[in-house]
């Protein structure tokens, strides 16, 4: 079991950029694992990591360019967010009943499920376009 500091009261940010490649999205689980465990949030792990896979995937899948995980650590709640290059919204989440038989497009609806607040906001600052879907999960 790695060794992990007290928790932080200190903000923090990390950006890990990610090519359009499926296997990003394990790199970016453990990448958020291992951030996580070395700020002493372990307890926030298994469903950060999950969320992250979910938001990942989809960056990934649904788009042609690169993505990004961006993680920030505020006030007692971590932020989860998937940046990529396509502008237009995501598909708005099934709602859970619904999602439970279907083979594809959970992902959202876990997002929905699981994090205390999610959402989505278009880019374009320094000219880069795109967007940034997003989840929170306070850590109290």
């Amino acid at each position: 079991m790695p060794e992990t500091g007290p928790v932080s009261s200190e903000p923090w940010e990390y950006c890990l950029y990610i090519p359009n490649d499926p296997r990003a999205v394990t790199v970016s689980r453990r990448t958020l694992r291992l951030i996580l465990t070395l700020h002493g949030l372990i307890r926030l792990v298994d469903v950060a990591e999950l969320l992250a896979a979910e938001l990942v995937s989809n960056a990934v899948r649904h788009t042609k360019g690169p993505a990004a995980l961006r993680l920030r650590w505020a006030s007692g709640v971590l932020r989860i967010g998937a940046w990529d290059a396509d502008p237009a919204p995501p598909e708005p989440p099934v709602p859970w009943e619904r999602s439970v038989d279907l083979e594809d497009g959970r992902g959202l609806a876990l997002v929905k499920a699981c994090a205390d607040l999610w959402g989505w906001q278009p880019l374009s600052r320094e000219g880069n376009r795109g967007k940034v879907v997003w989840c929170e999960l306070a850590a109290g």
